[in-house]
């Protein structure tokens, strides 16, 4: 027998489904979904923006120009497509509830080229700047049209709010509002890169060839689904995808660049490809190579002092470069479709860049002149006459390799207004040098010789030296058999590695409404990294070995800055006659392990976030929360003069290295991360977005590492060089404004404003 309440259950029950079939928007609720493409059906258009007119719905296309509106109620509606640089297009779809709609958008029918070389780059940044939620700037490949700049970094100066910082004539590092790169951060698919060097954060862009990538964007602004470790901006890297391209695809570049001072003509070649195999799976790739051989003659002053009204720098360098770079990228992508809603990808990325530089330098250290001379409005002269002249002649013959690796496996799935997106990867970078020369000094020192040293400042930036004072002191600056070795510096190894494992998970529910939609989406993240570095370097003396047999031809054409040293000769000299030379044990041990150290880095993350969609306002409001984990280890290292009092109560023989005690710092701490942002589009073309959130960049890796040298001198007084593993990391928040007109053939016209206030700035002081 069954109870009254059994029996009301099942009652209530069946009124609610007999409702449900007989209103609209539940029972007979279906997805309208399709893609939009260009007028040749050659490439996906991301990024366009769609729109239910009837509904006052939109969304936008994705990286395969596919879009989905979900929750449609039964009826006929109409889609239209916009696209910067394209007429609107608009077509009739009818929903019904014997499953989903699906419609195919084409763009471009009026003749518009869309796809094909530099406008249709310009085009194709725009609509997906357009599209985004924040502040954002974006530079993409469309198609057959190529980045004509050697790296990524050289690509991204075209971008407004940001500076590059070049190194030898080439783009290296970002700045993006005139920030310090390191308040940047960096990812390829998704994936943040670790930085190939010890001692920062920020990566190196010129690692990577612009030829391997699809786009950049720089995001500016954050909202709580994005990693928040940054100040600057978020420089979002993303290689090719099959489904972007709806042909088959295979481009061949081959370039040659020529250098004046070097005479060599070095080649730059590419190739890129994207294969369909099948309507559900595709592969898509590429390699490039470049190779460039240069000279360069650089002037570098340091010290700028003043003294009765003169302004002179206290040490000028003369630089002769002879380098060449060699450059590997390449990256494989597969994409996958499994049923209709879900799609999965693997995307792997490799670049290795080679750096042999041949330095030769003339050094003038004038911190300690006895005195100093007017000589004319532009002049300093400098003389030895009760103080000291050093002058150093040195080479630096240096390898190094950096290689940047990265791989991501993820997916997505739409169905029933649920959105998932999921990834597992993983990033490396190293930087190795083996046996570099860096450098090998000689020098000689002048006090009360007679020699006098003119400086023409006239150009500040290029500051010209004369010699003068006695014929025989003169004589003996341009001598090489006067200039003693200090010591050859030999590099046998400089490991850096940074290694980062990564997880994702984010899932979102959308809700149709009668003005728009409404999303919550919640996810979780977790990154493990560990960094560490090992340096052996070694020390070698010979107090009877001068400049005489090692001298080389000046190519420096500047201001003559001989003698030289032959570029090539030294090491030459140094492997042929090993056992001439001492080893001077104290700064080779004490140098190798100074700098070693490794540091993990987890943090975990979580996020909520509330989203509302219309056809013209777009609001994006949440809270993001990071918890990050530290295991930070160096060494501390004791050091006594000759003479001074060892631990054990004996005195030092010679200068020693009295103890070194591993040491070992772990620490934690938590962030809530808030974030609002908004689009508003008042009208067809303009858009005004305004955002304020909380973001951090935490400490360099090596400033948190506990190196502690303490220096112990013959009177028992102690000085020390500390790291600081309680390092804070910077905190800051972020205003940002801005208003956009984009034009109807194409182009646009963008205003912005920001404003940031950052605590716990982090910076190294004396005391």
């Amino acid at each position: 027998m069954q109870s009254l309440r059994s029996v009301r259950s099942r009652i209530l029950l069946g009124t609610c489904l007999s409702l449900a079939a007989a209103v609209p928007g539940t029972a007979l609720a279906a997805d309208i979904v399709g893609t939009v493409i260009d007028a040749s059906d050659t490439r996906a258009l991301q990024s366009a923006q769609v729109r239910i007119l009837e509904l006052n719905r939109e969304t936008e296309a994705g990286r395969d120009g596919s879009f989905r509106f979900g929750d449609v109620p039964a009826g006929t509606y109409t889609l239209e497509a916009r696209y910067v640089g394209a007429a609107p297009r608009t077509e009739t779809v009818t929903v019904s509830d014997s499953g989903n709609a699906t419609v195919n958008l084409v763009l471009g029918t009026d003749g518009t080229i869309l796809v094909l070389g530099q406008s249709a780059n310009m085009t194709s940044a725009l609509s997906r700047q357009k599209a985004a939620d924040g502040v954002e700037s974006v530079l993409t490949r469309d198609a057959v049209g190529q980045f004509p700049d050697q790296n990524v970094a050289e690509s991204l100066r075209r971008l407004p709010g940001i500076n590059i910082l070049n190194d030898q004539g080439e783009g290296r590092f970002v700045s993006v509002r005139g920030l310090d790169p390191e308040l940047n951060a960096t990812s390829v698919n998704g994936v943040r890169l670790p930085a190939p060097e010890s001692d920062i954060r920020s990566v190196a862009l010129d690692v990577i060839s612009s030829d391997s990538i699809e786009s950049i964007e720089v995001k500016k602004s954050l909202t709580p689904d994005m990693d928040a470790d940054t100040i600057g901006a978020s420089i979002e890297i993303n290689t090719t995808s099959a489904f972007e391209r709806r042909k088959n695809l295979l481009t061949a570049k081959i370039e040659g660049s020529y250098n004046d001072y070097s005479e060599k003509l070095t080649p730059k070649g590419s190739i890129d490809f994207s294969q369909r195999l099948g309507d559900n799976m595709g592969v898509s790739g590429g390699v490039s190579y470049y190779q460039r051989k240069f000279e360069t003659d650089n002037i570098e002053a340091d010290g700028w002092d003043a003294d009765d009204g003169l302004i002179f720098p206290e040490e000028v360098n003369y630089r002769d470069y002879d380098v060449e770079r060699k450059r590997l990228s390449a990256n494989l992508n597969f994409d996958f479709r499994v049923g209709s809603s879900t799609k999965l990808y693997a995307r792997g990325v490799y670049s290795q860049f080679d750096d042999q530089e041949y330095r030769r330098e003339t050094s003038l250290k004038l911190e300690d002149a006895g005195t100093i001379n007017a000589d004319g409005a532009t002049g300093v002269e400098f003389s030895d006459e009760g103080g000291e002249i050093k002058i150093q002649r040195s080479l630096k013959d240096r390898f190094e390799r950096q290689r940047i690796r990265s791989l991501v496996l993820g997916g997505d799935t739409e169905a029933d207004g649920w959105h998932a997106q999921y990834s597992v990867s993983f990033a490396k970078s190293t930087e190795r040098e083996n046996g570099s020369i860096d450098p090998a000094n000689f020098e000689q020192k002048f006090e009360d010789d007679g020699l006098v040293i003119g400086l023409d400042t006239a150009d500040p930036r290029k500051p010209i030296y004369t010699v003068g004072g006695l014929a025989g002191t003169v004589a003996d600056f341009r001598d090489p058999a006067e200039y003693e070795l200090d010591s050859i510096q030999v590099t046998n190894l400089s490991d850096s590695r940074d290694r980062e494992w990564g997880a994702r998970f984010d899932l979102g529910r959308e809700f149709a409404t009668d003005g728009g939609s409404f999303t919550i989406q919640a996810g979780a993240k977790g990154r493990w990294r560990k960094k560490s570095y090992n340096l052996e370097t070694t020390y070698w003396e010979n107090d009877d070995l001068t400049m005489a047999d090692l001298v080389g031809d000046q190519t420096y054409r500047l201001i003559d800055i001989s003698p030289v040293l032959d570029k090539k000769g030294v090491r030459r000299f140094f492997d042929a006659n090993r056992d001439i030379f001492e080893l001077n044990e104290f700064d080779s041990t004490l140098d190798s392990i100074l700098d070693d150290y490794s540091v993990t880095e987890d943090v975990v993350a979580g996020y909520l976030l509330g989203r509302w969609d219309s056809s013209t306002l777009r609001v994006i409001g949440g809270v993001r929360y990071e918890h990050t984990k530290n295991d930070i280890r160096a060494n501390t290292v004791l050091t006594v003069e000759e003479g001074g009092e060892l631990p054990d109560g004996s005195t030092a023989d010679d200068d020693t290295i009295a103890s070194v005690t591993p040491n070992r710092f772990q620490r934690s701490y938590g962030d809530w991360l808030p974030s609002l942002t908004i689009r508003w589009e008042p009208q067809q073309n303009l858009v005004l977005r305004a955002a304020g959130y909380k973001s951090l960049v935490r400490p360099k890796l090596s400033k948190l590492a506990p190196h502690f040298t303490i220096e112990q001198n013959d009177d028992d007084e102690r000085e020390g060089d500390f790291g600081n593993p309680d390092l804070k990391p910077y905190r800051a928040w972020n205003f940002d404004a801005g208003v956009e007109y984009y034009l109807p053939a194409g182009g646009a016209l963008s205003a912005g404003g920001f404003y940031k206030d950052i605590k716990d700035f982090i910076f190294d002081t004396n005391i």
